[in-house]
Parts: structure tokens; sequence; C-alpha cells
């Protein structure tokens, strides 16, 4: 029988809005304040969900418990497929010493610290954002910057911080594609949109990664080359976005940035190189310890960086949308959770009209990028001399090492697939579309909000799109410039949502330490949120700026 969302069931939205956000604030809290593991944090934040849902909205029991389970499945599968053989290449690597290689060779690039991070962090980060999203450019960047001597904070926050403004277009286009698709807008016109604002942070991001690391002084002794970097990945963006469409915007603009920060550091140099990290989060990795590696052959370089090429090669191939339906041609399935499939249904002011909810779960293990990392882990395992029986001790070493990540990333989504079913997010998202003349600064703290709760852009425009639609046209404001709003600052709310802090955590083997993490990156999420707010107000109501918006 069909439930109907009720989005103020105390009858008092602002009491309604509170019990909303109870989930959320145990969740964080119990993560960042009361430092309690990251599993035992999800499970006591999902148990909170399922009570809200049940008792203050009134969620049938049944359908609160498989839209968890439903959340759990996928947060498996593709999320947790995608960490687990992340991590299973990066020790594949570690365990033959590749990563002492890679750090000579990146010191090939430069010897300074601050660039390294921000070649990697930025420029090699947004491309596989570009080419897979969901979790692994923070789970390869992460694993790459423990493996050169970072810091675990360093390595996990920083790589959170750089993994912003790449995240509108990340998986080749996806989130734009499904922004079109639920609010019925021009998908070119959403890709223009989104990109003239992210360029902007394109620019602001590389400067700020780095300033969270070393500080003010520090930052300005290497400015060329951040904005080398910066610029040559917002030009790109833009062109891009703007010409062509929100497929190729990531992949082809951190290439450019790649080359262009490659060929600038090889006739500039900063005066003052900082060849150590600075050491006040926390000590470095024991393996880090002894120093940088000799520099290797060219053969052993090549060899260190063979695994992340033939990576970057699945991950790009597996990212095609002709690939992809091509897998799935050769097998999937699907499988709608009966007793939640289209039972749930949203009214307004979320949806225009009554419109059901979907519950459908996909299982494309072909098509799934974590097969494709899987395969590209194989075949570098072979070629870094492992036999068949090493692969499989190995794998088993990687599941023992992840399990815990595996099921707070299985809780984690359990909660947000359960306050989606429930209608405790729309709830939250209609007291910020409340806010009036000043709804364009909100609307893009909405988007923020959607993915701090989802872990996904994606998800965060399936779930809020067809309101900020909406909600724009009733007070005559743009939709194309609203529902891009949702997307662009939906990328601040990356870096805290639990599941990429979790990544960051596993990929740097910094266990039990999701808190620290949380707090570190907690202000600059916060603090970029508000200034994509303040630049979307500008887009509203100021001259010069509504010619982008019409």
């Amino acid at each position: 029988m069909p439930w109907s969302q009720m989005y103020d069931p105390f009858g008092s939205f602002w009491l309604s809005t509170a019990a909303a956000a109870i989930p959320v604030i145990v969740l964080l809290g119990a993560i960042g304040i009361l430092e309690m593991k990251a599993h035992f944090a999800a499970l006591l934040g999902l148990a909170t969900a399922l009570v809200i849902a049940i008792v203050a909205f009134g969620m049938p029991v049944s359908m609160a418990a498989l839209s968890a389970a439903y959340g759990a499945a996928y947060g498996l599968m593709p999320i947790g497929w995608i960490i687990l053989n992340v991590i299973f290449l990066y020790l594949l690597t570690a365990t033959k010493g590749e990563f002492e290689v890679l750090q000579s060779s990146i010191r090939n690039i430069s010897d300074d610290r601050r660039l390294q991070l921000l070649f990697i962090a930025f420029s090699l980060g947004a491309f596989f954002e570009g080419a897979a999203g969901f979790g692994t450019p923070v789970a390869v960047t992460a694993a790459m910057l423990i493996g050169l001597g970072f810091s675990p904070l360093a390595a996990s926050g920083l790589s959170l911080i750089a993994n912003t403004a790449p995240v509108a277009y990340g998986a080749l286009g996806t989130p734009v594609i499904a922004l079109s698709a639920v609010t019925g807008l021009d998908l070119l016109e959403l890709s223009a949109m989104i990109g003239r604002q992210l360029p902007f942070f394109s620019i602001i991001v590389p400067f700020w990664v780095v300033w969270a690391f070393v500080g003010f002084r520090k930052t300005l002794e290497v400015w060329p080359a951040i904005l080398v970097a910066g610029v040559s990945f917002a030009v790109p963006q833009y062109l891009i976005s703007n010409f062509h469409g929100p497929w190729l915007v990531d992949v082809v603009s951190a290439i450019v940035s790649m080359g262009a920060l490659a060929l600038f550091l090889r006739v500039w140099h900063p005066k003052n190189v900082m060849q150590e990290a600075p050491r006040d989060w926390s000590s470095p990795p024991e393996e880090s310890r002894e120093g940088p590696a000799a520099p290797g052959s060219r053969g052993a370089v090549i060899r260190a960086w063979l695994p992340w090429i033939i990576l970057s090669v699945f991950v790009f191939l597996w990212g095609i949308p002709q690939v992809k339906a091509w897998l799935d041609g050769l097998w999937v399935a699907r499988f709608p959770v009966t007793g939640l499939h289209n039972l749930v249904m949203k009214v307004p002011p979320v949806s225009p009209t009554p419109k059901a909810e979907p519950a459908i779960y996909l299982f494309n293990l072909l098509s799934a990028t974590g097969t494709g990392i899987l395969l590209a882990a194989v075949v570098s395992g072979f070629l870094l001399g492992y036999t068949p029986g090493g692969l499989i001790r190995m794998y088993g070493r990687t599941l023992h090492v992840v399990r815990f990540s595996l099921l707070t990333i299985a809780c984690m989504l359990a909660l947000g697939f359960v306050t989606r079913y429930s209608g405790t997010d729309a709830t939250l998202g209609l007291a910020l579309a409340s806010t009036g003349w000043l709804y364009p600064f909100f609307g893009a703290l909405i988007g923020w909000l959607g993915v701090a709760l989802t872990g996904s852009d994606t998800a965060s425009n399936v779930l809020f799109g067809g309101l900020q639609r909406t909600s724009a046209e009733q007070l005559g404001i743009s939709p194309v410039l609203m529902a891009a709003a949702n997307s662009s600052g939906g990328v601040m709310g990356k870096m805290i949502d639990a599941q990429s802090i979790v990544v960051a955590s596993t990929a740097t083997k910094w266990y039990g330490h999701e808190g620290s993490i949380l707090r570190f990156v907690f202000f600059h999420s916060v603090a970029l949120a508000v200034l994509m707010g303040l630049l979307v107000l500008g887009q509203a109501y100021v001259w010069p700026l509504t010619r982008l918006v019409h």
C-alpha cells in the first residue's frame, strides 16, 4: 500500500526540522566530538534515523527496514567494491616496494612537498574523479600521499579538500546528467551554468589546499605553480562545459592541468624547497620515516608507475557510457525492492505532483567501476611478479584490512537511504528553501547538505533537483541557476560526508581517527560552501552576472 511522505509531522516546521536533523547530529557528533569508531558511530546514526523515520515521520516499519537494507546493499556495491579493489591495488604495489621508486620519480617533477601535493591531490585526483568518481580519487591520492611520507591526517584531509572542484562533472558527467533527468531542464544549459560557477573555485581550491597544509606565507612561495595548476584546469573546465557538454570536462581539464604543471616545473623552481612535510597534525607512518628512496633506473620508474597507468586506463574505459552499456548488455541484474519500490510517494512542495519513488537495486557487476579496478589490479599484480596464489592471499589480506570500513560504508548508505525514503532530508531542504530572497545563497547550501548526507553529488541532485526548480520558479529566479547551484554547492559537502572520510581513513590505514579528519575538514567545507552561496546570490541579483543566467 503506498505511503506518502510527511514533511511537517509535528505541525511546526521548525520542530519537524529539528527532529529531521537528529540523525545527522548524532552521526557527526559521535565521530567528531565523541571520537567514536566510525562503524559504531554509523550504526548509532542508522538506529537514530530509523527511530526518527518510524516514530516521528510515520514511516511504516517494513519500509524503513527495506530502505536501510537497500542502502546497505548500495554501499557495498558499487561503492565498497571500489574501495576494496583500490586498496587491493595499493597493497600489491606497497608490498613490492614500488612506492619508494614512485616517491623518487615524483621528486623528478619537484622535490617540494607542496608541489607534490598539488600534482597528486588536485590535478591527478581530478582525473580519477572525472573518470570514475564514487570515492576513487580520494582512495588513490590519499594512498599515494601516504606512500610518499605525508602524515595520515595530511594525506586524508588534504585529499578530501582537493577533491571538490571536479566533483560536479565526476564519472563522465553523471551528476549533471542525473540533474537534467530529474528537473527536466536542458542538459547543456545546466552544464554551461555549472561551468560558470566552478572555474572560480578551480583556481581557489589549489591555493586553499596548499594553505591548509603549510599556511599563508609558505603558500605564497609557490604561488606561480599553484596558479598554473588552477588556471590550466579552470579554463578547459569552462570551455568544455559551455561549448561541448558535461561528459569530458574533468578528464580533459585534469590532463591539461597535469601537463601544464609538469612542464612549468621544468623551468621554474621555488626559492625555498620544502622537502619535509610539516608534522603538526600527526607523525608520519612508520614506513616513511627512513627517508626517501634513492632514484631508480628508468625501467624501475616505469614499473612503479605502471599499475597506476593501468588503473587510469581501466577506470576511463569503464566510465565510457558505450562500454558500460555493452557490459550491461552481457549481464546485469535488476532487483525491485518488493515492499518499497514505487510505494513511497513524494508530494508537494518537494514534487509538483505526487511522485512514486523507485527502489530498484542494480547489480551491474561487469560494468561496475570496482570491477575495472579489480582487473587493473590483477593485471598489475602479474606484471609485478605475483603468482595466482599470491594474488588470492593478498586479496584475503585486503578483505581483512577493510572489513570495518565496508561495514561503515554500508551503514552510512543505509542511513542516507532511510532519510531519503522517509522524507527527513527533504524536510531539512525545505527549511533552507523557505529563506525568501536569500534563497540563492541557501540553495547552494541545500546541495552541500545533500552531498554531506548521501555522499554523492549525483544522489544530492536526484534528491533536491526538483525542489530547487520548484522553489526557484515560485520566487522568480532562474531554475537553471538554482539547479546548477545544487550541484556546485554540493561539491563542497563531499569532504565531510562520512563515506568519503571512511575511504580516506582506509586508504591511509588510519583507522579509528575519522573524527580527527572530520574536525580538520569541517571548517574548509563550510567556508567554501558559503563562498559558493555568495557567488550564486550574485548571479541571481547583480546585473553583470544575471546575463550569465538567462
